[in-house]
């Protein structure tokens, strides 16, 4: 347990941005790498550290779950169909599996699988608020950087309304469990709560950024949250560069 608390702090304690370029060259990587076979490495190493990390289960049901259906179609419709088939290995029947349309689609596969994984690791790792933070200090304009706030965190704050709903129905002996048509039948009168009282705080929230001077101009703003840059930061995206790099000259240096 300690390692994982160990993992997770030091993952936790990078620059978002950092991350967040972390999990774009991984993936853009993957899809740039002619081969299937680097991301399917780069997934491994992701489970492993994942469940050093405490995430372990929650990655391999995503992978299962996700990665396993949409595998299966994509070798389906790839390596029996796809016109870039010109190498047979295997006939069966009523239609021959390409090599070149199999190994095109688990290159689709591996590299979907990196991007959902990686970025899973980066959510649970990151807050909001301080990937924002991250965005405004790098340059990006604050109304900008609000507005990506406050659209990562409308799905949370309407799921904590709508559990605050349902806790006062079930309060009054409003039956919001049960059969599927008895929960539907339940839900219905929650939309509108939910949807005035989110305009409601997008309304009062926007009026106390005003009074904050959100939208003054000619002074510098600043920010609770306290955006580091270690030269570990610096040594991630310096390796994600040059990833990008060789995935580029492997692909096309011949």
């Amino acid at each position: 347990m300690k390692t994982n608390n160990k993992i997770k702090c030091v993952v936790k304690e990078l620059n978002p941005l950092t991350k967040l370029v972390l999990v774009l060259s991984l993936g853009i990587g993957c899809m740039i790498y002619p081969s299937p076979f680097l991301g399917y490495a780069i997934l491994i190493v992701t489970l492993v550290v994942s469940w050093f990390m405490g995430f372990g289960k929650k990655i391999s049901l995503l992978i299962l779950g996700f990665g396993g259906p949409v595998t299966g179609m994509l070798l389906f419709i790839q390596g029996l169909y796809s016109p870039k088939n010109s190498t047979v290995i295997a006939d069966l029947g009523f239609a021959q599996v390409g090599l070149e349309g199999t190994i095109y689609a688990l290159k689709i596969s591996s590299t979907l699988l990196v991007f959902l994984c990686t970025f899973y690791i980066f959510m649970q790792t990151t807050k909001n608020s301080e990937t924002v933070a991250a965005l405004t200090h790098s340059g990006l304009n604050m109304k900008i950087g609000y507005l990506i706030l406050a659209s990562l965190n409308v799905v949370p704050q309407m799921q904590r309304k709508v559990k605050t709903i349902q806790e006062a129905q079930e309060s009054r002996g409003v039956e919001v469990t049960g059969k599927f048509y008895q929960r539907i039948k339940a839900f219905l009168p929650l939309i509108g709560p939910v949807v005035l009282s989110s305009l409601t705080d997008a309304q009062e929230r926007g009026m106390t950024l005003e009074t904050r001077g959100f939208s003054i101009k000619g002074v510098k703003p600043t920010s609770f949250i306290e955006v580091k840059h270690s030269m570990s930061d610096q040594i991630l995206r310096i390796i994600s560069g040059l990833f990008i790099v060789f995935c580029i000259l492997e692909r096309f240096w011949k």
